[in-house]
């Protein structure tokens, strides 16, 4: 894999060998991946089965009487365009209220792959206090130090959010839960658009988040099943500050660099928002361009005919899962490992109807 710096923004990389493609496999090899997990632990499957079902259905309220409110603290890089964080925090509290569940709660929002200081602090706060429970994400290896440090050295209960591959390394001492949409199955469904609308050999780009698991989870996997498919052609991907501007500025050194490239694949909301301010600034109408998640923003874009495809998270599921998993350990019963939530494609050609539809079913605690 061959890297070069670019205004210190983002990292391109030119091409992808073999051995870039091996060590991608082997990033993600050491996590168990969400239906690998459920094959491997039968067990395991029916608790998720379960709680998928708990989630899709009504609130059954809490059967026993609380001594002490729980205590949670909750940090999150919700300082985005995205609204997926903020959104998941309404429809957790609102299903914890209909559960009946007595909570004190604690929130900080951060910046993704920034703000790493206040993070550090919050989380030790977190810690030092001894919360019941600490909602946290798992995308770099700073992140991970302080989980073992939880895992190894504390009585809190980790619910890592927006990660739904158990790490293999921890064997038994896993997490409370991990809880999300499943990056691999969406970007899988992303792929299938593109195999559909583009021909074999289409040259494309990739805008990736910041460095770290999501970038290979959404990007890495999408390149290597789309190289081995019809030979479709990867001509640059960039790593972006997971921002609107850093997003922006790839795209405009992707089109500069290859102007005949058919798509751009990017692996965030905000990158890819800031990949259509430079397709609408360059009138490139005629590259195709995707969002990740499916919130309001991209939601908007795709009604304003900017962002063509989107794979859409329905939003508050991830929350619920959540509120169901802790009233359910209140309750002294057996809580799965892992969750993902349900996926939706959604194309700038469908019915303003349909997509109100999935508005209400995605956002049904948050956008109350």
């Amino acid at each position: 894999m061959f890297k070069t710096a670019l205004a210190s923004l983002f990292t391109v990389t030119a091409l992808f060998s073999n051995s870039a493609f091996s060590q991608a496999a082997q990033a993600l090899n050491g996590y168990w991946q969400y239906e690998e997990y459920l094959d491997a632990n039968p067990e395991q499957k029916i608790l998720t089965d379960r709680l998928v079902r708990a989630v899709r259905n009504t609130p059954v309220p809490l059967k026993i009487k609380q001594i002490h409110p729980i205590t949670i603290s909750v940090v999150y890089p919700g300082q985005q365009i995205s609204d997926y964080w903020v959104r998941n925090i309404k429809a957790f509290e609102a299903r914890l209220d209909e559960l009946g569940v007595v909570y004190e709660i604690n929130q900080v929002f951060t910046r993704p792959n920034l703000d790493s200081r206040q993070q550090s602090l919050s989380l030790l706060e977190a810690v030092q206090n001894n919360t019941n429970y600490l909602v946290f994400t798992l995308d770099t290896t700073r992140h991970r130090k302080f989980i073992e440090h939880v895992l190894s050295s504390t009585d809190t209960k980790l619910i890592l959010q927006n990660i739904t591959t158990p790490v293999r390394a921890w064997a038994d001492q896993q997490p409370f839960m991990y809880v999300g949409f499943d990056h691999v199955l969406g970007t899988q469904a992303l792929e299938e658009y593109y195999k559909q609308e583009t021909s074999g050999g289409s040259k494309y780009s990739v805008l990736y988040f910041s460095e770290g698991y999501i970038s290979d989870a959404r990007g890495d996997t999408f390149i290597e099943d789309m190289t081995h498919h019809d030979d479709y052609q990867l001509v640059s991907s960039f790593y972006t500050k997971a921002t609107q501007e850093s997003g922006y500025h790839a795209a405009l050194n992707a089109i500069k660099n290859n102007p005949d490239i058919e798509f751009i694949y990017a692996c965030s909301t905000d990158v890819a928002l800031g990949a259509v301010k430079a397709l609408n600034e360059l009138n490139r109408s005629d590259i195709l361009i995707n969002g990740w998640g499916g919130g309001t923003a991209e939601l908007d874009a795709i009604a304003r005919g900017e962002i063509d495809v989107t794979v859409m998270r329905m939003n508050d599921d991830t929350g619920i899962a959540m509120a169901e998993a802790i009233k359910w350990d209140i309750e002294n019963k057996p809580v799965p490992t892992v969750y993902s939530g349900d996926f939706e494609i959604v194309t700038s050609q469908d019915e303003e109807n349909e997509i109100e539809r999935l508005k209400q079913r995605a956002f049904r605690y948050s956008d109350h």
